[in-house]
């Protein structure tokens, strides 16, 4: 073969193998995804159970479903900026609750509400009394990595993480945090957030796409090699 081949084929194989690679990720993304479904499936089974009655373990409780009775402290009332829906653009609303006989409140995401800016809302509108008994599921804080405050306003975040959230409220929050979900949106109550989607996600998709890359870079590299070696003979056989 001539060095124009061999260099051609060696970078169609070294493109092949990164293609490899990226499909068995997205494979493996896909399992991953696969067993989060099979732990929400399993999880929303469950009648939901008082708050603090959840396993101690995050990763046990996560999903599982949650009732907090108590009362909300609209005063620490924070807003979860550039949440969409359908769309359009709003923000969530991440109320504390303060439940009798502890000091240590739960943070409850009661929905989503329409913000043209993604950040500006009328809190007070959105109140739902001052009782609270919800229902939903346990949710975990994002990672802690960098502040998570917008500098349009102090009650924004961007992410719901606990650091954050912990330094803005005078007392300890719960490990986790409940996400309402049932019941329909009115003009002064937040569209609650649906139970996490169950399907298997754009992941088997992206890894057939990369396989097919992969065999498409072989199979071009095959054919270049054969073109070559049938170019070479011609010449013998006239």
């Amino acid at each position: 073969m001539s060095r124009r081949t061999i260099l051609f084929c060696a970078l169609a194989v070294a493109a092949a193998v990164v293609f490899l690679r990226l499909g068995f990720w997205q494979v493996s993304r896909l399992h991953e995804r696969q067993a989060r479904n099979a732990l929400v499936a399993a999880q929303q089974r469950d009648a939901p159970v008082p708050f603090a009655a959840l396993p101690r373990d995050t990763g046990v409780a996560h999903y599982r479903p949650a009732r907090v009775v108590g009362r909300y402290d609209y005063d620490h009332e924070l807003v979860l900026g550039s949440r969409t829906r359908n769309g359009s653009p709003g923000v969530d609303l991440l109320t504390p609750v303060r439940v009798a006989g502890s000091d240590t409140a739960i943070l409850v995401n009661r929905g989503w509400v329409y913000s043209p800016d993604a950040g500006t809302v009328d809190l007070a509108r959105w109140r739902e009394g001052d009782s609270a008994d919800v229902a939903g599921y346990a949710e975990l804080y994002s990672a802690d990595a960098g502040s998570t405050v917008a500098a349009s306003g102090p009650r924004i975040v961007r992410r719901v993480s606990r650091a954050e959230i912990a330094a803005k409220v005078p007392y300890p929050v719960a490990p986790f945090y409940l996400v309402a979900v049932g019941g329909p949106a009115s003009e002064t109550r937040p569209a609650r957030r649906d139970i996490p989607a169950l399907d298997d996600g754009p992941h088997r998709s992206y890894a057939v796409q990369w396989f097919s890359f992969a065999a498409i870079a072989l199979g071009g590299a095959a054919a270049v090699v054969l073109r070559e070696r049938e170019a070479r003979r011609q010449p013998t056989l006239q």
